[in-house]
C-alpha cells in the first residue's frame, strides 16, 4: 500500500457511533476488515469483509467490483493504524464516504462490547 496518500485527511467515525449505525440502519453499509486471518480468529464484529492488507495485490484489483465507491464505507483494523492507510488508498481510488473506525476493535471491545476479545 503506497504512503503517497498519507497527506490525505480521513473521515473518521467513533467506535460507539459504530454500533448505533449498525444497530439502527445496517442496509447500505459497507464494513470492511483489513486484519489478518489469525487476528479475525481472536475477534471479530459480524457483518465486516476481510481484506487483509498483506493480500492487496489479491483484491486490490476487484475493488470496483466488490464494493460500491459511493456506499457509505467504514474501514476496521486492531487500532486503527492500517484502516486509516486502507481509507486513503480507497480515496484514492474514487470511493466517495469512507470513514476510518477510530481505535479499532481494541476500543469497540473497551467502549462498546466487552465481550469481544481483546489482543
Amino acid at each position: 500500500m503506497a504512503h503517497q496518500f498519507s497527506t490525505q485527511a480521513v473521515p473518521k467515525i467513533s467506535v460507539e457511533q459504530l454500533a448505533m449505525r449498525i444497530a439502527e440502519s445496517p442496509e447500505g453499509l459497507q464494513l470492511i476488515d483489513v486484519r489478518e486471518e489469525q487476528e479475525i480468529e481472536i475477534a471479530h464484529l459480524d457483518g465486516f469483509e476481510n481484506l487483509p492488507l498483506s493480500d492487496f495485490a489479491d483484491w486490490s484489483d476487484h475493488i470496483h467490483t466488490r464494493f460500491d465507491p459511493n456506499a457509505e464505507t467504514l474501514v476496521l483494523c486492531h487500532h486503527g493504524v492500517r484502516s486509516a492507510q486502507m481509507c486513503r488508498w480507497l480515496m484514492s481510488q474514487g470511493f466517495t464516504n469512507v470513514k476510518n473506525i477510530v481505535g479499532g476493535i481494541d476500543a469497540y471491545s473497551l467502549l462498546v462490547d466487552s465481550s469481544i476479545p481483546q489482543y
